[in-house]
């Protein structure tokens, strides 16, 4: 099946992330549209005989994994990465992300968090000079949702900004909920002026159980574009 251009792009970002990968590695798989061409990527090296383990992200990504019979485990059982390869919503020149619109944000921090270095893979459509483009995933406990709106809509004005606060919907229109059974709420806040603020401002709310501002986690990412790839930070960090 012939891939669009977009999806050659992504595919291309993926291929050059897989060149990473070594034999004993242990990769945390990312989820999203980006990131299955990676798992992809490595499925076609395991069925070469390449000898990895990884750690999923979501029940999505595990399903697809195990259609290529790749090796997967648990961060219980693998607390500790080598290399997480994920896709981004959006990203800035300080390689700060937006993530979630696939809403598997919580476990995809975790993964990302427990590894020595995150790659992110991308077309240059994700690019932008300040995060906000995208609307802002934050996942919530189920319990008192209102007054955690409240408190998410208090904490951006507080850090510069507004918008839209709305729950997440299913396609039949109910309520989605995450692979954790939690909601998400989808924050249209325009351009974040301060989202290292914005990021500390949502942590200290109770209610909140994670958000989509991934700071200070990736280590490089991989552009392609008609151009061919570019990279952003160091792929080898």
């Amino acid at each position: 099946m012939s891939l669009s251009p977009v999806e050659q792009l992504k595919r291309l970002a993926a291929e050059r992330a897989a060149a990473l990968v070594k034999p004993g590695m242990k990769l945390g798989l990312g989820t999203g549209s980006t990131a299955a061409h990676f798992v992809d990527c490595v499925g076609e090296k395991v069925r070469d005989g390449l000898d990895v383990v990884c750690v999923p992200t979501s029940e999505r990504t595990r399903l697809q994994a195990q259609g290529w019979n790749i090796k997967l485990s648990t961060l219980d059982e693998t607390p500790e990465l080598d290399l997480t390869v994920d896709g981004a919503d959006e990203f800035d020149p300080a390689l700060r992300l937006v993530k979630g619109g696939g809403g598997a944000l919580l476990r995809e921090k975790i993964v990302a968090s427990s590894s020595k270095r995150m790659v992110v893979i991308t077309d240059a459509s994700k690019e932008v000079k300040l995060l906000g483009k995208f609307k802002l995933p934050v996942e919530a406990d189920l319990f008192g949702l209102t007054a955690t709106a409240r408190k998410i809509e208090a904490a951006a004005k507080a850090t510069g900004c507004a918008g839209p606060i709305v729950l997440r919907k299913t396609a039949e229109g109910g309520r989605f909920l995450t692979d954790g059974g939690n909601a998400i709420f989808d924050c249209d806040f325009g351009v974040i002026p301060d989202a290292d603020g914005l990021a500390l401002a949502l942590n200290a709310i109770p209610g909140v159980v994670e958000h989509g501002l991934f700071i200070g986690l990736a280590t490089a990412v991989i552009i392609a574009d008609a151009a061919g790839i570019r990279v952003l930070g160091d792929l080898s960090a």
